[in-house]
Protein backbone atom coordinates (compact mmCIF):
# COMPACT_ATOMS: atom_id res chain seq x y z
CA UNK A 1 0.00 0.00 0.00
CA UNK A 2 1.44 3.36 -0.63
CA UNK A 3 2.47 5.63 2.16
CA UNK A 4 0.93 8.94 -0.37
CA UNK A 5 -2.99 9.80 -0.62
CA UNK A 6 -4.48 10.35 -3.98
CA UNK A 7 -7.65 11.09 -4.89
CA UNK A 8 -9.69 10.26 -8.57
CA UNK A 9 -10.74 13.15 -10.65
CA UNK A 10 -14.38 13.96 -10.53
CA UNK A 11 -16.32 14.26 -14.13
CA UNK A 12 -16.94 17.78 -13.25
CA UNK A 13 -13.84 19.30 -11.66
CA UNK A 14 -13.52 22.73 -9.14
CA UNK A 15 -10.21 23.46 -10.07
CA UNK A 16 -10.23 26.54 -7.91
CA UNK A 17 -10.28 26.21 -4.47
CA UNK A 18 -11.04 29.19 -2.15
CA UNK A 19 -10.14 27.56 1.96
CA UNK A 20 -11.16 30.13 4.80
CA UNK A 21 -9.53 28.97 8.00
CA UNK A 22 -10.28 29.86 11.47
CA UNK A 23 -9.36 29.22 14.85
CA UNK A 24 -12.04 26.90 15.89
CA UNK A 25 -14.69 25.86 18.87
CA UNK A 26 -15.64 23.11 20.69
CA UNK A 27 -18.52 20.91 19.54
CA UNK A 28 -20.77 21.53 22.39
CA UNK A 29 -21.02 23.92 25.37
CA UNK A 30 -19.70 20.92 27.78
CA UNK A 31 -16.64 19.94 29.78
CA UNK A 32 -15.46 16.99 27.70
CA UNK A 33 -16.30 18.55 24.20
CA UNK A 34 -14.34 21.82 25.69
CA UNK A 35 -11.56 19.30 27.28
CA UNK A 36 -10.77 17.96 23.78
CA UNK A 37 -10.71 21.07 22.22
CA UNK A 38 -8.24 22.63 24.52
CA UNK A 39 -5.85 19.52 24.58
CA UNK A 40 -5.47 19.69 20.49
CA UNK A 41 -5.77 23.81 20.69
CA UNK A 42 -3.03 23.87 23.50
CA UNK A 43 -0.34 21.27 22.21
CA UNK A 44 0.36 23.07 19.31
CA UNK A 45 3.61 24.36 19.79
CA UNK A 46 3.13 27.44 18.09
CA UNK A 47 0.69 28.44 20.68
CA UNK A 48 3.25 27.73 23.89
CA UNK A 49 6.76 28.20 22.86
CA UNK A 50 7.87 25.92 25.86
CA UNK A 51 9.89 23.00 26.21
CA UNK A 52 7.78 20.36 25.13
CA UNK A 53 8.43 17.86 28.29
CA UNK A 54 7.20 20.78 30.47
CA UNK A 55 4.15 21.98 28.47
CA UNK A 56 3.05 18.64 28.74
CA UNK A 57 3.07 18.23 32.44
CA UNK A 58 1.51 21.75 32.86
CA UNK A 59 -1.08 21.15 30.55
CA UNK A 60 -2.41 17.55 31.21
CA UNK A 61 -1.08 17.66 35.07
CA UNK A 62 -3.20 21.24 35.49
CA UNK A 63 -4.61 22.73 32.88
CA UNK A 64 -7.13 19.94 31.51
CA UNK A 65 -8.12 18.91 34.85
CA UNK A 66 -9.41 22.59 36.03
CA UNK A 67 -10.07 25.16 32.98
CA UNK A 68 -12.93 22.74 30.79
CA UNK A 69 -15.30 23.12 33.37
CA UNK A 70 -14.59 27.10 33.55
CA UNK A 71 -14.46 27.62 29.88
CA UNK A 72 -17.52 25.53 28.99
CA UNK A 73 -19.59 27.94 31.65
CA UNK A 74 -17.91 30.69 29.73
CA UNK A 75 -19.17 29.27 25.92
CA UNK A 76 -22.66 28.24 27.15
CA UNK A 77 -23.39 32.19 27.70
CA UNK A 78 -22.46 32.28 24.40
CA UNK A 79 -23.99 29.43 22.53
CA UNK A 80 -26.86 30.01 20.09
CA UNK A 81 -29.63 27.35 18.81
CA UNK A 82 -27.27 27.08 15.83
CA UNK A 83 -24.33 26.39 17.80
CA UNK A 84 -20.95 28.05 18.29
CA UNK A 85 -21.15 31.75 17.44
CA UNK A 86 -17.44 31.33 15.79
CA UNK A 87 -18.79 28.50 14.01
CA UNK A 88 -21.56 29.83 12.69
CA UNK A 89 -20.64 33.01 11.15
CA UNK A 90 -17.72 31.38 9.77
CA UNK A 91 -19.80 29.03 7.54
CA UNK A 92 -21.99 31.84 6.87
CA UNK A 93 -19.13 34.05 5.44
CA UNK A 94 -17.95 30.98 3.44
CA UNK A 95 -21.41 30.08 1.82
CA UNK A 96 -21.84 34.33 1.19
CA UNK A 97 -18.57 34.05 -0.70
CA UNK A 98 -18.91 31.32 -3.24
CA UNK A 99 -21.63 33.08 -5.19
CA UNK A 100 -20.24 36.64 -5.00
CA UNK A 101 -16.82 35.23 -6.19
CA UNK A 102 -18.50 33.22 -8.84
CA UNK A 103 -19.22 35.75 -11.75
CA UNK A 104 -15.92 36.98 -11.20
CA UNK A 105 -14.16 33.86 -11.28
CA UNK A 106 -16.61 31.71 -12.90
CA UNK A 107 -18.77 28.70 -11.76
CA UNK A 108 -15.60 26.16 -11.33
CA UNK A 109 -14.68 28.01 -8.13
CA UNK A 110 -15.57 26.48 -5.12
CA UNK A 111 -15.39 28.06 -1.37
CA UNK A 112 -15.02 26.00 1.88
CA UNK A 113 -13.86 26.52 5.57
CA UNK A 114 -12.11 24.77 7.96
CA UNK A 115 -11.15 24.93 11.30
CA UNK A 116 -6.96 25.07 12.86
CA UNK A 117 -8.53 23.08 15.27
CA UNK A 118 -11.88 20.86 16.01
CA UNK A 119 -14.31 20.54 13.09
CA UNK A 120 -14.52 20.54 10.48
CA UNK A 121 -11.26 19.99 9.99
CA UNK A 122 -7.88 20.99 7.75
CA UNK A 123 -7.38 17.15 6.66
CA UNK A 124 -11.61 17.05 6.58
CA UNK A 125 -11.76 19.81 4.16
CA UNK A 126 -8.56 19.37 1.63
CA UNK A 127 -9.77 15.65 1.18
CA UNK A 128 -13.08 17.16 0.16
CA UNK A 129 -11.99 19.72 -1.78
CA UNK A 130 -9.42 17.18 -3.40
CA UNK A 131 -12.59 15.26 -4.57
CA UNK A 132 -13.89 17.91 -5.88
CA UNK A 133 -11.13 18.41 -8.67
CA UNK A 134 -9.07 21.26 -7.22
CA UNK A 135 -5.71 22.00 -8.32
CA UNK A 136 -5.12 25.18 -7.07
CA UNK A 137 -5.97 26.36 -3.77
CA UNK A 138 -5.72 29.91 -1.73
CA UNK A 139 -5.90 29.65 1.43
CA UNK A 140 -7.14 32.64 3.74
CA UNK A 141 -6.54 32.59 7.45
CA UNK A 142 -9.45 34.45 9.02
CA UNK A 143 -6.50 36.51 11.23
CA UNK A 144 -6.68 40.32 9.72
CA UNK A 145 -2.83 40.56 11.79
CA UNK A 146 -0.33 37.95 10.85
CA UNK A 147 0.92 36.40 14.43
CA UNK A 148 3.04 33.10 14.85
CA UNK A 149 0.47 31.29 16.94
CA UNK A 150 -2.71 31.87 14.21
CA UNK A 151 -1.52 32.16 10.98
CA UNK A 152 1.66 30.32 10.91
CA UNK A 153 -0.23 27.85 12.78
CA UNK A 154 -2.29 27.53 9.69
CA UNK A 155 0.56 27.35 7.28
CA UNK A 156 2.17 24.29 9.32
CA UNK A 157 -1.43 22.07 9.59
CA UNK A 158 -1.79 22.73 5.33
CA UNK A 159 2.03 21.76 4.98
CA UNK A 160 1.55 18.90 7.13
CA UNK A 161 -1.10 17.62 5.73
CA UNK A 162 0.09 18.04 2.02
CA UNK A 163 3.37 16.05 2.63
CA UNK A 164 0.74 12.91 2.70
CA UNK A 165 -0.33 13.19 -0.85
CA UNK A 166 1.12 11.99 -4.41
CA UNK A 167 -0.85 15.16 -5.75
CA UNK A 168 -0.36 18.06 -3.85
CA UNK A 169 -2.04 21.45 -5.63
CA UNK A 170 -0.28 24.31 -6.56
CA UNK A 171 -0.94 26.63 -3.40
CA UNK A 172 -0.92 30.11 -2.19
CA UNK A 173 -1.15 31.78 1.16
CA UNK A 174 -2.41 34.64 2.47
CA UNK A 175 0.19 35.97 5.18
CA UNK A 176 -2.50 38.72 6.57
CA UNK A 177 -4.63 41.88 5.24
CA UNK A 178 -5.14 44.66 7.89
CA UNK A 179 -3.60 46.93 5.46
CA UNK A 180 -5.74 46.05 2.68
CA UNK A 181 -7.87 49.39 1.38
CA UNK A 182 -11.23 47.23 1.78
CA UNK A 183 -10.90 45.47 4.99
CA UNK A 184 -9.98 48.99 6.86
CA UNK A 185 -13.16 50.63 4.88
CA UNK A 186 -15.70 47.93 6.04
CA UNK A 187 -14.44 48.23 9.66
CA UNK A 188 -14.85 51.96 9.55
CA UNK A 189 -18.11 51.61 8.21
CA UNK A 190 -19.21 49.04 10.90
CA UNK A 191 -17.85 52.25 13.45
CA UNK A 192 -19.99 55.05 11.49
CA UNK A 193 -23.22 52.85 11.64
CA UNK A 194 -23.17 52.28 14.94
CA UNK A 195 -22.44 55.64 15.83
CA UNK A 196 -25.32 56.59 13.53
CA UNK A 197 -27.60 53.99 15.06
CA UNK A 198 -26.37 54.46 19.18
CA UNK A 199 -24.53 58.07 19.34
CA UNK A 200 -20.65 58.37 19.86
CA UNK A 201 -19.35 57.40 23.14
CA UNK A 202 -16.22 59.45 24.83
CA UNK A 203 -13.87 56.77 23.61
CA UNK A 204 -13.65 53.89 20.88
CA UNK A 205 -11.38 51.09 22.78
CA UNK A 206 -9.61 48.66 19.80
CA UNK A 207 -9.47 45.44 21.57
CA UNK A 208 -6.93 42.83 20.27
CA UNK A 209 -6.25 39.28 21.16
CA UNK A 210 -2.65 39.48 23.23
CA UNK A 211 0.26 37.10 22.65
CA UNK A 212 3.12 36.91 25.68
CA UNK A 213 5.95 39.80 25.11
CA UNK A 214 8.66 37.54 24.20
CA UNK A 215 6.86 36.58 21.09
CA UNK A 216 7.21 39.68 19.45
CA UNK A 217 11.05 40.41 20.85
CA UNK A 218 11.62 37.23 19.16
CA UNK A 219 10.03 38.40 15.91
CA UNK A 220 6.56 38.13 15.77
CA UNK A 221 4.85 41.16 13.85
CA UNK A 222 1.69 41.52 15.42
CA UNK A 223 1.83 44.11 17.51
CA UNK A 224 3.32 46.40 14.98
CA UNK A 225 0.32 45.24 12.65
CA UNK A 226 -2.03 45.75 15.30
CA UNK A 227 -0.81 49.56 15.99
CA UNK A 228 -0.91 50.07 12.01
CA UNK A 229 -4.53 48.87 12.40
CA UNK A 230 -5.23 51.73 14.57
CA UNK A 231 -3.39 54.07 13.07
CA UNK A 232 -5.19 53.30 9.65
CA UNK A 233 -8.89 53.77 11.58
CA UNK A 234 -8.11 56.57 13.53
CA UNK A 235 -7.19 58.53 10.23
CA UNK A 236 -9.92 57.18 8.18
CA UNK A 237 -12.63 58.09 11.12
CA UNK A 238 -10.80 61.23 11.86
CA UNK A 239 -9.90 60.41 15.47
CA UNK A 240 -7.20 61.66 18.04
CA UNK A 241 -4.78 59.20 19.96
CA UNK A 242 -7.08 60.15 23.25
CA UNK A 243 -10.19 59.40 21.44
CA UNK A 244 -9.14 55.82 19.90
CA UNK A 245 -7.38 53.48 22.13
CA UNK A 246 -5.57 49.79 21.55
CA UNK A 247 -5.66 47.68 24.34
CA UNK A 248 -4.84 43.51 24.23
CA UNK A 249 -7.11 41.04 25.87
CA UNK A 250 -6.99 37.41 26.81
CA UNK A 251 -3.74 36.48 28.32
CA UNK A 252 -3.03 33.18 30.29
CA UNK A 253 0.00 32.56 32.96
CA UNK A 254 2.00 34.72 34.49
CA UNK A 255 4.60 36.01 31.86
CA UNK A 256 4.33 39.37 30.57
CA UNK A 257 1.72 39.84 27.60
CA UNK A 258 1.42 42.72 25.48
CA UNK A 259 -0.32 45.70 26.77
CA UNK A 260 -1.96 47.79 27.98
CA UNK A 261 -4.20 44.99 29.16
CA UNK A 262 -7.89 45.54 28.41
CA UNK A 263 -9.57 44.75 31.18
CA UNK A 264 -7.13 46.94 33.32
CA UNK A 265 -7.69 49.68 30.61
CA UNK A 266 -11.80 49.29 31.20
CA UNK A 267 -11.14 49.45 35.27
CA UNK A 268 -8.95 52.74 34.80
CA UNK A 269 -11.10 54.40 32.40
CA UNK A 270 -13.70 55.71 34.60
CA UNK A 271 -11.34 56.89 37.35
CA UNK A 272 -10.41 59.29 34.30
CA UNK A 273 -13.31 60.92 33.62
CA UNK A 274 -14.42 58.81 30.84
CA UNK A 275 -18.11 57.91 31.18
CA UNK A 276 -19.00 56.16 28.08
CA UNK A 277 -17.09 54.13 25.87
CA UNK A 278 -17.61 51.88 22.15
CA UNK A 279 -15.08 49.11 21.88
CA UNK A 280 -14.64 46.56 18.93
CA UNK A 281 -12.44 43.65 18.52
CA UNK A 282 -10.67 43.73 14.91
CA UNK A 283 -8.47 41.51 15.48
CA UNK A 284 -11.39 38.68 15.02
CA UNK A 285 -13.11 38.41 11.42
CA UNK A 286 -16.24 37.03 12.92
CA UNK A 287 -17.81 37.01 16.88
CA UNK A 288 -16.20 34.64 19.06
CA UNK A 289 -15.93 33.41 22.77
CA UNK A 290 -13.44 36.32 23.76
CA UNK A 291 -15.58 38.95 21.72
CA UNK A 292 -18.92 38.33 23.67
CA UNK A 293 -18.01 36.43 26.89
CA UNK A 294 -15.05 38.26 27.45
CA UNK A 295 -15.77 41.83 26.12
CA UNK A 296 -19.17 41.99 25.88
CA UNK A 297 -20.21 40.96 29.05
CA UNK A 298 -17.25 40.89 31.42
CA UNK A 299 -15.35 44.27 29.97
CA UNK A 300 -18.82 45.34 30.15
CA UNK A 301 -19.34 44.40 33.79
CA UNK A 302 -16.01 45.76 34.82
CA UNK A 303 -16.27 49.15 33.00
CA UNK A 304 -19.98 50.23 34.70
CA UNK A 305 -18.35 48.56 37.95
CA UNK A 306 -15.92 50.94 37.86
CA UNK A 307 -18.16 53.95 37.67
CA UNK A 308 -18.79 54.20 33.58
CA UNK A 309 -21.98 54.42 32.72
CA UNK A 310 -22.12 53.11 29.09
CA UNK A 311 -20.42 50.03 27.30
CA UNK A 312 -21.21 49.59 23.51
CA UNK A 313 -19.39 46.82 22.21
CA UNK A 314 -19.26 46.78 18.66
CA UNK A 315 -19.89 43.43 16.61
CA UNK A 316 -17.41 41.56 14.20
CA UNK A 317 -17.37 42.69 10.61
CA UNK A 318 -18.98 38.61 10.92
CA UNK A 319 -21.11 37.56 6.86
CA UNK A 320 -21.75 41.27 6.92
CA UNK A 321 -21.74 42.87 2.98
CA UNK A 322 -18.72 45.13 3.61
CA UNK A 323 -16.74 41.71 5.12
CA UNK A 324 -17.96 39.82 1.80
CA UNK A 325 -16.72 42.39 -0.22
CA UNK A 326 -13.84 43.03 1.51
CA UNK A 327 -13.07 39.45 1.16
CA UNK A 328 -14.00 38.92 -2.53
CA UNK A 329 -11.01 41.76 -2.97
CA UNK A 330 -8.81 40.24 -1.47
CA UNK A 331 -8.95 36.71 -3.20
CA UNK A 332 -9.37 38.60 -6.73
CA UNK A 333 -5.53 40.18 -6.10
CA UNK A 334 -4.16 36.57 -4.76
CA UNK A 335 -5.29 34.75 -7.62
CA UNK A 336 -3.67 37.17 -10.47
CA UNK A 337 -2.16 35.04 -12.58
CA UNK A 338 -3.88 31.71 -12.07
CA UNK A 339 -5.48 30.76 -15.49
CA UNK A 340 -8.01 29.43 -14.40
CA UNK A 341 -8.98 31.85 -12.28
CA UNK A 342 -9.68 34.42 -15.30
CA UNK A 343 -7.62 37.26 -13.39
CA UNK A 344 -4.64 38.28 -15.36
CA UNK A 345 -1.94 40.29 -13.88
CA UNK A 346 -1.26 43.66 -14.88
CA UNK A 347 1.72 45.07 -16.78
CA UNK A 348 4.24 45.86 -14.49
CA UNK A 349 2.75 44.76 -11.33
Amino acid sequence: MSRFLSFPEPAQPKRLAILLVNLGTPDAPDTASVRRYLAEFLADPRIVEQPRWLWWLILNGIILRFRPARSARAYAKVWTSAGSPLQVETTALAARLQPALEPMLGTDVIVRHAMRYGSPSLRETLAELARSGMRRLLVVPLFPQFSATTTASVFDAVSAEFRRWRYPPELRLVNDYCHERGHVEALAISVEKHWQANGRSDRLLLSFHGIPERYVRNGDPYRRQCEATATQLRQRLGLSDVELMLSFQSRLGREPWLQPYTDRTLAALPSQGVRSIDVMCPGFAVDCLETLEEIAMEGRETFLHAGGERFNYIPCLNAGDDQVASMCELVLRHCQGWPESGIVAKSGS
